[in-house]
């Protein structure tokens, strides 16, 4: 059956509204550039309100070489990944992993405590055995099938409540903060999809869809897929009403964590081609690349020079750059009136 309850529900109210209260103080005493979630349209605010300061002689330096000294460099066939760029990426990989491991060792637990207590009269273990007969994606719903242990409490007070409320912390929320955290490999990946498009034959738009790329790019599909659906896994293997712990649903949770965690790996291991520097939405280094703001805007080889020429941006389309040529930047670009006129940057105050 379904049943609803009133204090959850109460919770869940209040801390959304204390999220509202905390977004609303935040607007009051910041002064917001821009409201657009675009890493461009962030970085020509910044730049506008000189926040920020491209460095005139990096038109060729990526993301990852911001802790190296800056200077001309030759275009490079392969850009480094998202795990090298971003020490958070990093972060989140090993977060995700450490997640499967403790996935795995909660579904080794379950099965200990399971071998140690079944058969006892006095414990609350189901006679199942886990074994490739028994083993289901879908539990029984009278747990005549299930390898399960389960604790109890006599009757449903305010300790019950407390008690419950740990128990979903303690196993979930590392869980929900994993998935929460995996945004960050998709956004990264995402603007650096994006700002690749400057090479391409319909030019980098800076002005975007924030809903958009959550339904077209595939990375972004995978994790809008993934969260219900590995959040519904755990539902299965963990019910609070009676705490009871389905062991094979465990061990379904954890080859579904296995899965997303290799694939996100994947994501951040894998390198771009070309010689357009890559950036992963990081501002000053889009500040460093971008010398020319336009609505659509085209990147490559724009000077040549003695010894060094010059790459940058353009709002038409612009030759590949020169591999045989070296690149340090000719100045720093100022934004362009059309940015200014379509409202992404703010020029209150």
């Amino acid at each position: 059956g379904i049943a609803i309850a009133g204090l959850p529900l109460l919770i869940l109210g209040v801390a959304l509204l204390l999220q509202v209260m905390i977004a609303l103080s935040g607007m009051r005493v910041v002064k917001i550039l821009t409201w657009s979630s675009s890493p461009f349209d962030l970085t020509a605010a910044l730049v506008h309100h000189t926040q920020l300061t491209p460095a005139t002689s990096r038109c060729m330096r990526c993301v990852s070489a911001l802790d190296v000294g800056g200077g001309p460099a030759r275009p490079s066939e392969t850009q480094p990944s998202a795990w090298h760029a971003h020490p958070s990426i990093r972060k989140v990989v090993i977060s995700l992993w450490a997640i499967v491991a403790a996935c795995a060792g909660w579904a080794a637990l379950v099965m200990y405590l399971w071998g140690k207590y079944a058969g006892d009269l006095t414990s609350f273990t189901s006679d199942v055995a886990l074994t490739t007969q028994t083993w289901s994606l879908i539990p029984n719903s009278t747990y005549d099938s299930s390898n399960f242990i389960q604790y109890t409490m006599v009757d449903i007070n305010i300790q019950w409540w407390i008690l419950a409320f740990v128990n979903v912390t303690v196993v979930q929320g590392p869980l929900t903060f994993g998935l929460h955290c995996s945004e960050l490999i998709a956004n990264v990946i995402r603007d650096e999809r994006q700002w690749r498009c400057a090479t391409g034959r319909k030019g980098l738009k800076t002005a975007t869809n924030p809903v958009k790329p959550m339904f077209t790019h595939p990375i972004c599909l995978v994790l809008l897929i993934a969260k219900p659906f590995l959040h519904w896994m755990f539902g299965l293997s963990f019910t609070i009403f009676t705490f009871a712990l389905d062991g094979q649903q465990i061990w379904n949770l954890c080859i579904a964590l296995f899965v997303f965690a290799c694939f996100f790996t994947f994501v951040a291991l894998r390198r771009p081609r070309g010689p357009q520097p890559a950036a992963y939405g990081h501002v000053q280094t889009l500040a460093n690349l971008v010398d020319e703001w336009s609505p659509v805007m085209w990147w490559g080889h724009k000077e040549d020079g003695i010894p060094y020429c010059h790459a940058g941006t353009s709002d038409h389309p612009l030759p590949d750059v020169r591999m045989d040529c070296v690149y340090a930047g000719s100045g720093a670009g100022s934004l362009a009136s059309e940015f200014r006129k379509r409202g992404a940057i703010s020029t209150s105050g």
